[in-house]
């Protein structure tokens, strides 16, 4: 059978493929656009699983909320340059809206679950995200809130998410969103002091006793200075005690002071912790012409 460009068109319009897969696909199935769809489907599976070992430390961090409720997810890609690409952000938001309507346990089982807008598991619309854009594509993690009051998100560039449960007086949308972009921009660890570990405070005056500045001074001077310095750090990763970001002149406990009160939040910070390999630019194309 003759394949014309038109129904090349038609199946690269509807699965994403290039233009010789395409092709092949058509071809291999003798012209039926169906069975050349389930062709490319198989081949991407195939080149979806080749595809995950390799690293994906670059992606974005999107978010959702919605009557009381919120999601955080973090999807790792392998380049910067389809971090950037709508198809890829698109998916990205859509695994957002999966896990504020899903509810899932771990990230595990959400790729087990049909998304709520494709209507099919999520491994399947994952490998077929993967076999049109041509890069490893991973779900890293999520945060889901489901409050009694407010939840509030803040991105910034893809990079770093903030999500935000609050207790409010009176809901205000605009001071909630500005905790979270303090939050993001400042990076606390706990709320407040009654959250950290005890095992943390002791381990930040061993650092402390051990410092070469004070080693020549009398011990219990040693232990004024060491609870002033180790006071000064817990501050610093305390939210309530951290100058509000947009005015240093208050702290954000006394930003929500009778106005709200902070329940829990989550920050990510796109790639952190995920080891970045380092290949020449050379290595890197012959790499994925041979993937």
């Amino acid at each position: 059978m003759e394949i014309k460009a038109s129904m090349v068109k038609e199946l690269r319009e509807k699965t994403g493929a290039g233009m010789m897969d395409a092709k092949k696909a058509l071809v291999e199935a003798n012209g039926d656009m169906e069975k050349a769809m389930e062709v490319l489907r198989q081949k991407g599976m195939a080149s979806a699983d080749k595809k995950m070992g390799r690293i994906a430390a670059e992606g974005t961090i999107a978010s959702v909320v919605e009557n009381k409720k919120g999601a955080m997810v973090e999807v790792n890609c392998e380049t910067d340059f389809v971090a950037k690409n709508e198809d890829f952000k698109d998916f990205a938001n859509m695994m957002a809206r999966a896990v504020l309507e899903l509810n899932p346990k771990s990230v595990e089982d959400m790729q087990k679950m049909d998304c709520p807008i494709c209507k099919k598991p999520i491994e399947d619309v994952l490998k077929e995200k993967i076999a049109k854009i041509g890069e490893k594509i991973t779900i890293r993690r999520f945060a889901r809130y489901d409050a009694n009051c407010c939840v509030n998100t803040y991105i910034h560039n893809g990079k770093i998410g903030v999500l935000l449960e609050t207790k409010c007086t009176n809901c205000d949308e605009n001071l909630t969103k500005d905790i979270c972009l303090h939050i993001a921009s400042n990076a606390p660890e706990f709320i407040s002091r009654e959250e950290i570990p005890a095992s943390v405070i002791e381990e930040e005056k061993r650092i402390e006793m051990g410092k070469e500045d004070l080693a020549k001074k009398p011990e219990n001077i040693r232990e004024k200075i060491v609870e002033g310095r180790v006071n000064k750090l817990m501050a610093q990763r305390c939210l309530l005690e951290q100058p509000f970001v947009k005015n240093p002149d208050m702290t954000i406990a006394q930003l929500i002071e009778g106005k709200c009160e902070i329940v829990k939040f989550d920050r990510f910070v796109l790639g952190e912790g995920i080891e970045k390999r380092q290949e020449n630019f050379a290595d890197e194309v012959m790499s994925q012409i041979k993937g």
